[in-house]
């Protein structure tokens, strides 16, 4: 028989238990709500009722004259396909300095029901940035002779 002092070891076993399906929920939940799916502009408007529910990731390219800032904040509309969505982005950060017309943009958030995707993260690119730089134009002058040592 157990004396008072020692523990028993059923408790023990029950309370690593209890630790470890809590350790278990708050990771599946931990991932579940901070995973977002990429999805294309066209796919986002073929997903239906789903769209609304899901964290998101959309990419395109920033439409021409569409960037109405306030502050920190942006409206405007991605392009992908001859598709358009509206985007209004109100996360902590401004929006980076190569969010510019015609830059390819990755915005984070959710679809709303008003047809308006509703970013809290912006990333953006400038195309000409990571465009291969231009071929350097070749001399069409012959070279000189430099005189030989002797």
């Amino acid at each position: 028989m157990p004396t008072p002092d020692q523990k028993s070891p059923t408790k023990i076993i029950v309370a690593t238990v209890v630790i470890l399906a809590t350790v278990a929920y708050l990771a599946l939940t931990g991932v579940r709500d901070n995973k977002s799916y990429y999805v294309t502009i066209g796919e986002l408007n073929a997903m239906g009722n789903k769209a609304y529910v899901r964290h998101l990731r959309v990419a395109g390219n920033v439409a021409p004259g569409s960037i109405h800032r306030v502050g920190t904040f942006v409206d405007f509309a991605l392009l992908e396909q001859g598709r358009r969505l509206d985007v209004s982005y109100k996360g902590i950060e401004p929006p980076p300095d190569t969010f510019k017309d015609d830059a390819q943009a990755l915005a984070v958030g959710t679809y709303g029901h008003d047809g308006v995707f509703h970013a809290t993260q912006l990333q953006a690119k400038c195309a000409s940035k990571y465009a291969p730089a231009a071929p350097a134009a070749t001399p069409t002058s012959t070279a000189t002779a430099l005189p030989s040592a002797r």
